[in-house]
C-alpha cells in the first residue's frame, strides 16, 4: 500500500451527503462480503467529507478487520433516527423557528441563530462510537497510507484538508485548498459535516470551518496528493434528469427548501464529476504520449485509474416514500420554508436519517455493487482495468470529451 514507484495504491474516496450516505455503506458491506473474510483495510489512502468523512475515520479506525468495521458502520446508519443525529423535539423546533423569526423581524438585534438545527446528539453518537488514537495505530503498523477528512474555512475562504499519515506524505498548499497534517480528532469530523446554515460551524485552531464540499472543487485531489494512482468513488447522486418544465405551465416561485435541497445536490457532487471530467482529460493528455517522449511537467505526471459507483435509482424518490418517517416536529418546520411539494424531496432525502429510509439505501448500495462486482473486485485488488470504470451515462459523457 506504499506509493512507491511503480506500486498501485488504491484510495477510497467518499463525498458527502448527509444522509445519501448510507447507500455508501451498502456498497461497502457489498465489497466485504466479496473480499476474504478477515482482510484487513483494503485501501492505502481513505478519505472523505461530511457524510463521507464519518465512514471515512471509522473505516480508519477499524482498519485492522474491513469486515468488522463495515459491520459496525451498517449498525449504526440502519438503527438511525433524526434524533440521533440533531434535536427534533417540539420545543427546540419552536425555539428554533422563533430565533430565526425574532432576528430576522428586529434586524439581527436579538443575535442570529448559528444553524437551523442543533447536532449535538452527533457529536456525542461519535464520540461513543469512533477511537481516533487507532487510526494512529493503523498506520504505524502498516494497514493505511493515509486518511483525510475535508472541512472548509470561513475565514481563509480555502479548502483544508486534515490528514494523518504516515511519514512519508508532507503537507501541501495549492491555490485555495491545503493539506494539514494534524492528529485527527472530534472537532475536525464535525467540521467536516458541518453544513452550512443547517449545523454550526467549528473552530479550529482560531478559524471556523464548515462542510468540506463547500470550497472542495477538487474532491479527488487529497487522495492524489496523498499517494493515490487508483481511486474508488462512492457517490450518492445518479444523474436521471428532470424533465424539462412545460413552459406553458404556470409555476409557483421556487421555495427556501426547494433551493436548500439544490444547493446540497451542487454542493455534495458537482465538484465531484467536474474533478472527474478534468482528470478524464489529464489521464488523455497522458496516454498520448509515449513514455519516452514525456517531458517537462509532463515526465512528472501519472495517470490515475477511478471506478465510480453511484444509486442506480433516484434517492428522492425513495425518500419521498419515507417522508412520513421524518419526526413531526421536522415536519412541520420544513413545511414552514416550503417543503411540502414532491419537488423539495432532494432536501428531504439529505436529511431523513430514519432507519427506514437508511437501509433502503444500504440495501440499494449492496445491489449496485453486486451488478458490478467482478470489476469492483478486480479493481480493489490492483488488477488491470479501463482507466475509467463508471455508469454508462458518465463514461459516455467522460470518454467524448473534447478541447472546447
Amino acid at each position: 500500500m506504499t506509493s512507491e514507484q511503480g506500486k498501485r495504491t488504491t484510495a477510497l474516496v467518499l463525498p458527502g451527503g448527509g444522509a445519501r450516505g448510507a447507500f455508501q455503506v451498502g456498497v461497502l458491506k457489498a465489497l466485504a462480503e466479496l473480499l476474504p473474510r478477515a482482510v484487513s483495510n483494503p485501501f492505502g489512502v481513505i478519505s472523505g467529507t461530511s457524510a463521507g468523512a464519518v465512514n471515512t475515520v471509522v473505516l480508519a479506525a477499524k482498519a485492522r478487520r474491513f469486515r468488522v468495521a463495515v459491520a459496525e458502520l451498517e449498525r449504526v446508519w440502519g438503527h438511525f433516527h433524526c434524533n440521533h443525529v440533531y434535536r427534533t423535539d417540539h420545543l427546540t423546533m419552536l425555539g428554533s423557528s422563533l430565533h430565526w423569526l425574532a432576528a430576522i423581524v428586529t434586524g439581527g438585534l436579538v443575535g442570529m441563530p448559528k444553524s437551523l438545527l442543533d447536532n449535538a446528539p452527533l457529536r456525542a453518537l461519535l464520540s461513543q462510537n469512533v477511537r481516533f488514537p487507532r487510526i494512529r495505530d493503523a498506520l504505524d503498523k502498516g494497514l493505511l497510507d493515509a486518511v483525510a477528512v475535508t472541512a472548509a474555512g470561513y475565514g481563509s475562504a480555502r479548502s483544508t484538508t486534515f490528514f494523518e499519515a504516515t511519514g512519508a506524505h508532507t503537507s501541501w498548499s495549492r491555490t485555495k485548498r491545503v493539506g494539514i497534517e494534524a492528529d485527527l480528532n472530534l472537532d475536525h469530523l464535525m467540521a467536516s459535516i458541518a453544513v452550512p446554515m443547517i449545523f454550526p460551524p467549528v473552530c479550529i485552531g482560531g478559524e471556523y470551518f464548515g462542510d468540506g464540499a463547500m470550497r472542495q472543487a477538487t474532491p479527488l485531489s487529497p487522495a492524489i496528493h496523498l499517494g493515490a494512482n487508483r481511486i474508488l468513488v462512492i457517490g450518492v447522486r445518479n444523474e436521471i434528469v428532470d424533465q424539462a418544465p412545460d413552459p406553458h405551465e404556470p409555476k409557483g416561485h421556487p421555495t427556501f427548501a426547494q433551493i436548500a435541497g439544490y444547493m446540497l445536490d451542487t454542493l455534495f457532487m458537482d465538484g465531484l464529476y467536474s474533478d472527474l471530467e478534468r482528470m478524464t482529460r489529464i489521464n488523455q493528455l497522458i496516454d498520448s504520449v509515449p513514455q519516452e517522449h514525456r517531458t517537462g511537467i509532463l515526465k512528472d505526471m501519472r495517470p490515475v485509474d477511478t471506478m465510480v459507483v453511484v444509486p442506480s435509482e433516484d434517492l428522492r424518490d425513495i425518500a419521498y416514500r419515507h417522508r412520513k418517517e421524518l419526526p413531526v416536529a421536522l415536519r412541520l418546520l420544513l413545511r414552514g420554508i416550503g417543503g411540502r411539494r414532491r419537488s423539495e424531496n432532494r432536501l428531504l432525502s439529505y436529511l431523513l436519517f430514519e432507519r427506514a429510509f437508511t437501509r433502503e439505501l444500504i440495501d440499494l448500495g449492496y445491489r449496485d455493487a453486486m451488478a458490478v462486482k467482478d470489476e469492483l473486485l478486480a479493481f480493489v485488488r490492483g488488477d488491470d482495468v479501463p482507466r475509467l470504470f463508471a455508469p454508462a451515462w458518465l463514461r459516455h459523457d467522460l470518454s467524448t470529451i473534447h478541447s472546447d
